[in-house]
């Protein structure tokens, strides 16, 4: 990840890996505690409780994206702001 904010960037990584973290421990939990009940309700229990890890790697990867898009424009920006200054030198010459 390119973000200017090197604090904003270790947040947003640290929480990405919370939820990742919250995502498989949840996964693992249900995996291990319901695996007396039956494969089957071992894996639908661990997909279940995965799901709010996962919900925040989401949320988490839309943040990161948007930050991303927003620098990229910024940056085009100010190459077309450039672009736009050099003709109008050429223009006035």
């Amino acid at each position: 990840m390119r973000l200017s904010s090197k604090t904003l960037a270790f947040l947003l990584n640290l929480l990405l890996g919370g939820s990742w973290a919250l995502a498989f421990i949840g996964a693992l939990n249900a995996i291990l505690h319901h695996a007396v009940n039956g494969w089957l309700y071992a894996i639908a229990s661990a997909i279940i409780w995965a799901l709010p890890g996962l919900a925040g790697v989401v949320v988490l990867e839309y943040l990161l994206r948007g930050f991303e898009r927003n620098e990229e424009l910024r940056r085009q920006t100010r190459i077309l702001q450039e672009i736009l200054d050099e003709l109008k030198t050429r223009n006035t010459e």
